[in-house]
């Protein structure tokens, strides 16, 4: 807890000249500089406690002129809470007088001092504590201190300064509320203890509750002393570690109202709705009257110990302001016999006066005599509340405890009353403390001097009476493994306004899986906005600072939030484009057997006799596999199928140019034959004429042995040429025996069309040299625009105008071979004669 961070100087130049008397060897008695200080509750006994509590929260401070003396300090406004700490060491230090086995012959006397709030009055109740309240200590000055511990104090500044004080005399101070992290150093508090955890586990706590309800986008407040400083810094950094950013961190003394103004401005213009105080009591208190006053409402408060469970806090209005905090607060203890004691007992036996009923005095005399504490009299309303009132308790039984050791008590014989006992033993015995008090909490101190740091996590909440309660709605236990530290009852919480609902404090609202953060220039980590991610690339968290790509055969779904296998696209059987090229194929392959039908039909009539009828059926039926064949490149591609499509492909048409070049050069060769004397014919002949026909198509079919031996075609997913799909295709293997398939169809093609050009005026009504001239011109067109349609078709429309080139130019063969002849055939069979066929 805090206190007043400035000592004056002139209290320390008092101190050194008091800490110089002390140690002069003279023959004069020691003599206390200025009046004694005597202390607020007493009582004697063979060992004495001295005990430091803020019974009054504030002072008068003296004119410090340097010419006279200062006058007294003046201490008012009574501290409740306080007060009930000096009367539970009372109750404690009772009790223990009264026990038969825990230093059953010895007494505890205490001496207890109000500090006022001060540090300038702490630092002459830790004198007094030292030297005690007799004028003259001894003939020489090396006295035993006054008292053998100290309980004390309860706010971090002023327990420092009581422990640099008493350290040099090592005499153990014991705090129940100090938490300031810097108390654990023992080179510079090596006799200093407390019953509580220091704040390094609540700071750290802080900013786990913090980033537990998602509040990234938080304000922070602490007093400016050492409590309030220690434990920001802490806090700030764990808060960095969890990911959480503080908007604002202000700071103000309780003596600095100018100070106080600026942190309410800065609250008032702030959009953080969750605010981090790190304050004493005191500066709480202070920071809620100006709350109050300017209407700020409706801010979650996050509160420490000091100042979460503080009654003083509770006023009509205050609930407006604090109603639904959350904070950290002491464990509760039961102490049975406590709340008697500090209601009943504690006014009959001490203050002799008992409670006026009506115009009747039931007791000696009036409690109103005792002007301060007379509101103390009905003061029971947190007596419920015994959190730092069992740190006290469990701090007198420590003490008591380590007596009881170093006299070696035995419920036998006593304790040995003639050892003297100082207060560097009490220091070496207090860290061997272990022992159970009577509500069964186990207190041991660590090697810091602290006890294991055990938290309550509370909720200002109103009861249904329309009191202020300060509800458990959790826990946090140091001592537990991690990830079980922490348990929280989300769903007991009231949130300010009363609301049910978790409030939202966050620079900016948080990104959805698909988008990414993105940081705003000259902004803290939690400010930022939220780019969607790229095209093929994913966020699948909350927040995510990135985006990741899919892998290769993956893309983004629409949302951006999951990795999606791409569609796999190739030319099908069911869609559109495929049925109609499967339609057109059949459709040739019906034309091409209804022609070899008639052409079966009418095998011995003059046409058909005329035109070659064995190469016109071998024709046929090559056009027959060069229709079927672009079946092949239509469906899902496979090993088997990539094969084939190439191959069957270049050997159905190789087979039917082939054909066609037979039936020209049969032509050129029949003219040849009628001149006188030429014997041509018997040269190609019909035996000539198949065998011609299958060498050019071995050399064809070698070819794609060859191709398919060395470096065969096969299925390809090509993931580059889209990005949100993979292409199924049918890679090459080599492209240079795919051109010389192709190369060599071509030659054959050319070679024809210049045979058939040569031979179209020949005198025959019949001769086919002039359809084979257009059927080659045809299929020589079609496959020259397939090239670079072929290069630059994508996807499937590779494949697609592969199959066109096919169709295409089987059908230009089909239909200008055959078409003439089967129009003479059915329509003019009157032309179908022998006379005709030779009327030229």
């Amino acid at each position: 807890m805090s206190h007043e961070q400035p000592v004056f100087k002139t209290f320390i130049i008092l101190l050194l000249i008091h800490l110089h008397s002390l140690h002069r060897t003279t023959s004069s008695p020691c003599q206390i500089l200025g009046s004694p200080e005597f202390p607020l509750l007493s009582k004697e006994g063979d060992v004495t406690i001295g005990g430091a509590f803020s019974i009054h929260s504030k002072i008068t401070q003296p004119t410090l002129s340097f010419t006279e003396k200062p006058t007294r300090l003046t201490c008012y406004s009574v501290n409740l809470r306080e007060f009930r700490f000096a009367q539970t060491m009372i109750f404690a230090i009772e009790e223990i007088n009264k026990s038969a086995f825990l230093l059953p012959n010895v007494s505890i006397g205490y001496r207890i001092y109000d500090n006022c709030g001060s540090t300038l009055s702490s630092m002459r109740a830790v004198m007094a504590l030292i030297n005690g309240d007799d004028w003259a200590v001894e003939n020489i000055c090396f006295g035993q201190s006054a008292v053998h511990a100290i309980i004390g104090e309860s706010e971090s500044s002023s327990t420092i300064v009581l422990s640099r004080t008493t350290g040099p005399f090592k005499i153990p101070v014991i705090s129940h509320s100090a938490t300031c992290e810097c108390l654990s150093s023992r080179k510079e508090y090596p006799s200093f203890f407390r019953t509580i955890a220091s704040d390094l586990y609540q700071s750290q706590a802080l900013a786990q509750l913090v980033k537990h309800f998602g509040w990234t986008w938080v304000g922070a407040v602490n007093s400016d002393s050492d409590y309030g400083n220690n434990g920001m810094a802490i806090f700030l950094a764990a808060a960095e570690e969890e990911g959480v950013c503080v908007e604002y961190t202000e700071k103000f003394h309780r003596a600095d109202p100018g100070k106080l103004m600026k942190v309410i401005e800065v609250i008032q213009k702030s959009t953080a709705q969750v605010i981090v105080g790190f304050l004493a009591h005191v500066e709480m208190n202070n920071l809620l009257e100006q709350l109050s006053l300017h209407n700020i409402t409706g801010r979650q408060f996050i509160g420490v110990e000091a100042w979460i469970t503080a009654d003083s806090l509770v006023t009509p209005t205050s609930f407006s302001v604090l109603g639904g905090s959350l904070g950290f607060a002491v464990q509760k203890a039961n102490i049975s016999g406590l709340d008697n004691f500090l209601t009943k007992d504690f006014w009959e036996t001490v203050f002799k006066c008992k409670e006026t009923k009506g115009n009747n005095m039931t007791g000696t005399a009036n409690c109103k005599e005792n002007q301060d504490l007379t509101e103390l009299k009905d003061y029971d309303d947190d007596v419920a509340e015994l959190r730092y009132s069992s740190n006290i308790y469990k701090a007198v039984y420590a003490v008591a405890y380590s007596l009881h050791s170093m006299l070696k008590c035995s419920n036998s014989q006593g304790c040995d009353k003639t050892m003297k006992v100082m207060p560097w033993q009490v220091v070496e015995s207090l860290k061997r403390v272990n022992f159970t008090v009577k509500n069964e909490d186990q207190v041991w101190f660590d090697s810091t001097g602290a006890t294991v740091a055990r938290y309550d996590v509370v909720n200002w909440q109103r009861g249904s009476d329309g009191s202020v309660q300060f509800k458990p709605v959790g826990y946090y236990d140091a001592s537990l493994p991690p990830g079980k530290k922490f348990v929280l009852k989300t769903e007991a919480i009231v949130w300010p306004g009363e609301n049910t609902e978790v409030p939202m404090s966050v620079c900016s609202e948080s990104c959805r899986p698909g988008t990414h953060k993105v940081l705003r220039k000259g902004k803290p980590v939690c400010c930022y906005d939220c780019i969607p991610c790229a095209e093929g690339e994913i966020s699948n968290t909350t927040d995510s600072n990135g985006c990741k790509k899919c892998p290769e055969e993956f893309w983004s779904n629409q949302n951006r939030d999951a990795c999606i296998l791409k569609n796999a696209e190739y030319l099908s059987f069911t869609e559109v484009m495929g049925q109609i090229l499967v339609f057109f194929t059949f459709f040739g392959v019906l034309l091409t057997v209804i022609v070899a039908t008639l052409f079966l039909i009418n095998k011995d009539t003059p046409l058909v006799r005329a035109n070659n009828s064995e190469l016109s059926f071998l024709l046929l039926f090559s056009l027959t596999l060069c229709f079927l064949c672009s079946l092949t490149f239509i469906g899902r591609p496979s090993d088997w199928s990539c094969m084939l499509r190439h191959t069957a492909f270049g050997i159905t048409f190789v087979l039917c140019i082939s054909c066609i070049l037979g039936k020209t050069i049969v032509v050129l060769m029949a003219f040849k034959a009628t001149l006188p004397g030429s014997n041509v014919m018997k040269w190609f002949g019909p035996v000539q004429q198949r065998l011609s026909v299958l060498a050019f198509t071995l050399i064809q079919i070698l070819i794609c042995i060859l191709w398919l031996a060395i470096n065969p075609p096969f299925p390809y997913k090509n993931i580059n040429l889209y990005k949100d799909k993979i292409i199924l295709e049918c890679a090459l293997g080599s492209p240079v025996w795919f051109w010389a398939v192709l190369g060599y169809i071509g030659l054959l093609a050319v070679l024809c069309f210049v045979l058939a050009f040569l031979a179209r005026k020949l005198p025959d009504n019949f001769n086919e040299a002039k359809f084979i001239t257009f059927s080659m011109l045809i299929f020589c067109a079609v496959w020259i625009t397939f090239i670079p349609a072929y290069v630059s078709s994508p996807g499937k429309f590779t494949v697609a105008v592969e199959i066109f080139a096919i169709l295409a130019s089987s059908y230009g063969i089909l239909l200008c071979i055959f078409a003439p002849k089967c129009f003479i055939i059915v329509l003019k069979p009157e032309l179908n004669t022998k006379k005709h066929l030779m009327g030229k």
